[in-house]
C-alpha cells in the first residue's frame, strides 16, 4: 500500500453536519478525491446530493452561459463554475458560479498558490433547489458578512430569482425596470431579463445582455478595468 493510501486511511471522511475548522475541512476534502462537492458554511459541512438535470444542471448551465458571455465581452473580469472560495475560518463555500474582477484590475479577491479563490468575489450565484434553506439562510449571512457585493439566488421550484445588492452591510433586492430587466450595480452592462431566464428563453436573455454590453456604462467600465490593469502592472 502506498504512503498516500495509508495517509488517506488515517483521515476521517467528510460527513454532512460535521462541525469543522476550515483547515480540517480541507484536509478531509483533499483525502476524498472522488468527492465532487462539499461546502463549509458557518463551520458546518454540507455535501450535495447527485444533481438532476432539470432542477439544477440545466438552470446552472443557463446562468453560466449568461455570465460567460458577459465575461467574454469584459476584459479584466473572470467567471468561475463551482470554484472553492476561502471566505473566512468558518466558511469555504463552492458556489454554483462566481463573477469577479481580476486581482490585476483591483478586484476584491485573488487566486491562491494552490488555485483557490481567496476573499470575496464581487458576485456569487446559486441555484437553489433542495438547498434553498441553506442558500437563503446561513450561506447568505456568510456572504453578507464577508462583503460579497451581489448575490443572485435562483429558487428553481418557486420559479423565482432574487438578486441582492450589499448596501450599508445589508442585502437589499435589486428590482427589475419597467421592461423586466435587472441591472447589476457592480458590473455595468450585466443585464438580466429574469422572466426569459426562468422560461428558458436564452435567445432573449442574450439579446438583453447584448444591449447591456453595448451600453455607454459598460464601455466606461471596460476602460476603467484596463486603466487599473495598467496601473497595477
Amino acid at each position: 500500500m502506498s504512503r498516500s493510501s495509508l495517509w488517506r486511511l488515517t483521515v476521517p471522511p467528510l460527513e454532512n453536519g460535521d462541525r469543522l475548522t476550515r483547515f480540517e475541512f480541507e484536509r478531509r476534502y483533499n483525502a476524498m478525491p472522488k468527492l465532487k462537492k462539499a461546502e463549509l458554511i458557518e463551520g458546518t459541512v454540507y455535501m450535495a446530493s447527485p444533481l438532476r438535470f432539470e432542477p439544477h444542471a440545466e438552470p446552472h448551465a443557463r446562468v453560466i452561459t449568461w455570465l460567460g458571455v458577459y465575461q467574454a465581452m469584459t476584459p479584466g473580469v473572470r467567471v468561475g463554475d463551482n470554484p472553492t472560495v476561502r471566505l473566512d475560518l468558518d466558511n469555504e463555500p463552492q458556489p454554483d458560479a462566481v463573477l469577479l474582477i481580476d486581482a490585476q484590475a483591483s478586484g476584491r479577491s485573488h487566486l491562491s498558490q494552490d488555485g483557490y479563490v481567496e476573499g470575496a468575489p464581487e458576485l456569487v450565484a446559486e441555484i437553489a433547489a433542495s438547498s434553498a434553506t441553506v442558500d437563503l439562510g446561513d450561506k447568505k449571512r456568510a456572504y453578507r458578512r464577508n462583503g460579497i457585493q451581489e448575490y443572485l439566488v435562483w429558487q428553481v421550484f418557486e420559479q423565482r430569482i432574487d438578486w441582492f445588492r450589499l448596501e450599508a452591510g445589508e442585502y437589499i433586492n435589486l428590482h427589475p425596470d419597467a421592461a423586466g430587466v435587472i441591472q447589476s450595480q457592480i458590473f455595468p452592462g450585466l443585464w438580466l431579463d429574469q422572466s426569459a431566464l426562468l422560461a428558458g428563453d436564452m435567445q432573449q436573455v442574450l439579446t438583453v445582455l447584448q444591449a447591456g454590453v453595448n451600453s455607454v456604462e459598460h464601455q466606461a467600465f471596460v476602460q476603467q478595468l484596463a486603466q487599473a490593469v495598467q496601473s497595477n502592472g
